[in-house]
């Protein structure tokens, strides 16, 4: 399975740009995916300390090419390009003293094709992530919001939840946004999504501008993507359960068998995905993050080198053009999904 995935990626090759280049985590994932020939790598930071850290950890760097923001050599072109992309919002002054942060810097080089996508914040918040990709990046034609998605695992078993790291109170627009986007994501990882628009009132068994905000977003969201299957208002037990459904909602597509979860705010949301975690003994990957021009991904400060390197697989195939995709399909997905599995089986923890 590892070996056709190499040999898809080889037919599209793609550049990942690592913020946090003296990470520990980082060395190894980035040392792991340029022996295995999945990935080219940039490590940013100061090239010494790079290396000392690199021969610290006895991982092997040599492929990986490591650009330092304080010496870079295009770095007038840069600070020009990002000023255009400010519109007056930022002085030269500011913008120089932006890029000198990884974050901002990353974000660039991908903006300006010198990467293809990036990974960050394993040592910085979510927030300094995605800044800097809202600024730079900017959302893909269509969309408004950025937002995320986690594939929860167990097993065989995927399912799909969001937005549970983003937007704190999304509006129904937003909720619409959130569900067509985490819909695709689920795809991404070989779940045909069935869509469940998660409130505490199914169908009008409750009351309350939270209940009116999620079932209006399901009638647009069934407006704009007819062929998704998607219910709403809808309450977790009856999203999930049968029995449940037959009698709070019988008849419908997607209640009793829904696979993938929109929470109405971030509260719901961050709170679910980890009571699924923690209790229901699935493992979180992600937060994949939506809606953007080009892929930027956010690692926990707590995850480990194995958890890099899977998200690195994740954010490097949504990075693929959708024409050249095409030409692998669903089973170069599915190679994509396996190997992300893998990988968590690995340290244990599926």
């Amino acid at each position: 399975m590892l070996t056709k995935m190499i040999e898809n990626l080889k037919k599209n090759p793609r550049t990942i740009v690592y913020t946090e280049g003296t990470d520990s985590r980082i060395l190894d994932a980035a040392s792991k995916l340029t022996a295995e020939g999945i990935l080219g790598v940039i490590l940013l930071g100061n090239e010494d300390e790079v290396k000392a850290a690199a021969a610290a950890g006895n991982y092997n760097i040599d492929k990986c090419q490591i650009i330092d923001p304080l010496t870079y050599p295009e770095m007038d072109a840069m600070v020009a390009e990002m000023v255009k992309l400010r519109k007056g919002k930022m002085t030269e002054e500011k913008v120089r003293k932006a890029l000198t942060q990884s974050n901002y810097f990353g974000t660039m080089l991908v903006k300006m094709g010198k990467g293809d996508c990036l990974l960050g914040g394993a040592t910085y918040s979510t927030a300094d992530t995605v800044r800097p990709a809202l600024q730079l990046i900017k959302t893909k034609p269509g969309n408004k919001i950025v937002s995320s998605c986690f594939i929860m695992v167990k097993g065989d078993e995927r399912l799909a939840m969001g937005d549970c790291a983003i937007n704190i109170d999304p509006s129904e627009d937003d909720l619409v946004e959130i569900a067509i986007e985490s819909a695709r994501t689920a795809r991404v990882f070989g779940i045909d999504p069935k869509v469940a628009m998660l409130s505490y009132s199914t169908l009008g068994s409750g009351k309350g501008e939270s209940v009116t905000k999620v079932a209006n977003a399901t009638k647009k969201i069934r407006e704009a993507a007819p062929d998704l299957a998607v219910e709403g208002e809808i309450q977790f037990d009856a999203s999930v359960s049968p029995e449940v459904a037959a009698i709070k909602c019988a008849g419908s597509p997607v209640a009793g068998q829904a696979n993938t979860f929109i929470f109405p705010d971030i509260n719901a949301g961050n709170i679910g995905y980890k009571i699924a975690a923690r209790l229901g003994g699935y493992t979180a990957v992600g937060p994949v993050l939506q809606g953007l021009n080009a892929p930027i991904n956010d690692l926990s400060r707590g995850c480990n080198a194995e958890e890099v390197y899977s998200m690195s697989i994740v954010t490097a195939a949504l990075s693929i053009p959708e024409d050249a995709a095409s030409e692998v399909d669903m089973e170069e997905l599915e190679v994509i999904v396996r190997t992300v599995i893998e990988a968590m089986k690995a340290m244990g923890k599926i």
